[in-house]
């Protein structure tokens, strides 16, 4: 294991963001239990980010917020209608009008706005999914003290993060649940899983390497350790914590561990693990059709809403990981569960 100085925590754990499925409840949770809780950002208004964070700097505990860096692509109403005419049967079979406006949450890269709001929390680490954002915001960001994380799903994504400015590399291994945090290259072939994956970055770079993807108990943490990661990263392990948000459908897919999960991009746009499930078999995972991330949320989420309206997941983004270990108990218990592995 590379020494390092963690942020301020008992153990070298973070709770992964997960946007959807959390909010600063189950960071809290984490961090008290003795991990680094972390808030996805993504997804939140500015009001919504400020509200969340001042709950966690209440807490006087260091904790982590994750921001994309992805670059909004243009819209393509080409694109956009070939995608809508792939769904164009499943909102007839729903009773919705084809042309319902397209809705959904939206998934804003890091900004000036997002940069401002961090200026009264200064937390202890800023991490990022898909690369890095512009020099002049990641300047920001380190002016305010915090640490800069980045996910890197090939050895060139971690070499080029710490090029860049990171203080530590996540490695993102292929069975991590859900959205790949690939900046250089989309293609999976060229990604691998979490054992070739972390010491092959492990050899490359100089600063911190946190292990991502798969690890689900003490033994998946220790061996992580072994393989000379500082720090472990689990979220699939915390969906099924009553401090989560994991809405019911997803919770009863979870359960079933051996349910089956792919690389998809039909629920955003951008590859991301899932539990299979209606609309993934019956488009196939992977859509020439849909949007770049995160346009293809829009035409979808219509019919997500119907479905679960129906009690029925046949549109909704299940993320999972490939390990499906989780606890239904309070996120403390998972924290110990996963701390038999690092300590000792």
């Amino acid at each position: 294991m590379r020494d390092t100085t963690f942020p301020g925590t008992a153990l070298p754990l973070i709770q992964a963001p997960m946007a959807g499925s959390q909010d600063a409840r189950l960071a809290l949770a984490v961090g008290a239990a003795g991990g680094l809780g972390s808030l996805p950002a993504a997804m939140l208004s500015t009001d919504a980010l400020e509200q969340q964070l001042r709950m966690l700097q209440t807490a006087g505990r260091p904790y982590n917020v994750n921001f994309f860096a992805h670059t909004p692509p243009a819209p393509d109403a080409a694109r956009e209608a070939r995608w809508r005419a792939a769904l164009a049967p499943y909102y007839a079979e729903l009773g919705l009008d084809a042309a319902t406006p397209a809705g959904g949450a939206t998934r804003r890269p890091f900004n000036e706005e997002a940069a401002e709001v961090l200026q009264a929390f200064r937390p202890a680490v800023v991490s990022f999914h898909f690369g890095l954002p512009a020099p002049d915001l990641l300047a920001r960001v380190k002016r305010l003290g915090c640490q800069v994380w980045s996910s890197a799903t090939t050895v060139e994504e971690a070499l080029w993060l710490q090029a860049h400015g990171a203080d530590a590399v996540i490695a993102q291994g292929l069975e991590a649940g859900g959205h790949r945090g690939h900046f250089l290259s989309a293609d999976p072939a060229r990604q691998a899983d979490l054992p070739t994956l972390l010491p092959a970055i492990v050899a490359a770079v100089s600063i911190p390497v946190i292990a991502a993807g798969g690890i689900a108990d003490a033994a998946g943490a220790r061996a992580a350790l072994e393989q000379g990661a500082s720090a472990v990263q689990a979220g699939t392990a915390f969906l099924l914590c009553p401090e989560a948000t994991t809405n019911a459908l997803h919770r009863a897919r979870l359960r079933d561990r051996d349910a089956p999960t792919a690389l998809t991009n039909l629920f955003s746009g951008g590859l991301a693990r899932g539990i299979v499930n209606r609309v993934m078999r019956e488009l196939g995972p992977v859509s020439d059709a849909a949007p770049p991330f995160p346009l293809a949320t829009g035409a979808l989420a219509p019919l997500r809403t119907a479905a679960e309206a129906r009690g029925r997941d046949d549109f909704t983004p299940l993320w999972s990981g490939t390990r499906r270990a989780c606890r239904e108990a309070p996120a403390a218990e998972v924290v110990q569960a996963l701390a038999a592995g690092l300590t000792g």
